[in-house]
């Protein structure tokens, strides 16, 4: 359909496999990709995989979302390259999992806090200027975890959960210029999850057992396509909103 035609999409964490499906989605759409990250192999091994299967334009830039001056510097590059900026997806999050709350450090909230919370404020507030002259879309990513307390994530639920109330704030600030700001909630299957499931075999199966859908996301197919639903006209009446892609699980009435 090709809905991205034209639009320039920026991407943050575009080296992770979550990101790389993301882009894939956008790019199947005829979107340009912007991708930051922090390391920069990843990234262009995205690139490439979205030029060759795609003819996509991409353009990438390393930055630390923790670093306001390095994440300005990234949209300012990215737009330039382009001429404009149409869409912002914050999916960039480090944490320590697998802590109960008591076992936390300063410096673990710091992580998750600063490569979540902090860098979706900064890309927000720096891209603000270009989304208006576009009459953009922002994505934020925040996840179950935080909707539900799953233990062992204090600091990354946090974060999400922070990352969730920053983005109502600005759908509401934002409304008056035609930019569109929601969240989602993703499942997804990642090489992580992957090579834990192959060393956890029975509590993967369990909690396989506890998706309605029966299976976890696929980063494309699933997740990328409704960011670009989300990203797209037909979607600029949805502000403000939380979207679960989980396969049903935690569904609220």
């Amino acid at each position: 359909m090709e809905r991205m035609t034209e639009r320039v999409v920026l991407i943050t964490g575009g080296g992770g496999g979550i990101a790389r499906g993301i882009a894939r989605a956008f790019a199947d759409e005829g979107a340009k990709l912007i991708l930051t990250d922090l390391f920069p192999g990843g990234m262009e091994k995205t690139k490439a995989m979205l030029e060759q299967d795609f003819g996509a334009e991409v353009f990438t830039y390393v930055a630390d979302g923790a670093r306001e001056e390095e994440v300005k510097a990234a949209i300012e590059a990215g737009a330039a390259h382009f001429g404009k900026l149409n869409v912002v997806i914050n999916n960039a999050q480090a944490s320590a999992s697998g802590l109960t709350l008591v076992q936390h450090s300063r410096e673990d909230f710091d992580i998750a806090i600063h490569s979540g919370m902090y860098a979706t404020f900064f890309y927000m507030k720096h891209a603000y200027p270009y989304l208006k002259e576009t009459h953009g879309s922002v994505i934020n990513f925040a996840s179950g975890a935080g909707i539900s307390g799953k233990p062992g994530q204090s600091s990354y639920a946090a974060a999400k959960e922070g990352i969730r109330g920053m983005s109502r704030v600005a759908a509401n600030e934002w409304g008056a210029d035609d930019i569109n700001v929601n969240v989602v909630c993703p499942l997804v299957m990642t090489d992580k999850l992957a090579q834990w499931g192959k060393e956890n075999p029975e509590m993967f199966q369990k909690n396989l057992d506890d998706i309605p859908l029966g299976r976890y996301g696929d980063a494309e197919k699933d997740i990328g396509k409704v960011c670009v639903f989300l990203a797209s006209y037909d979607a600029k009446y949805i502000t403000g909103d939380t979207i679960f892609i989980q396969g049903g699980v935690g569904m609220k009435p």
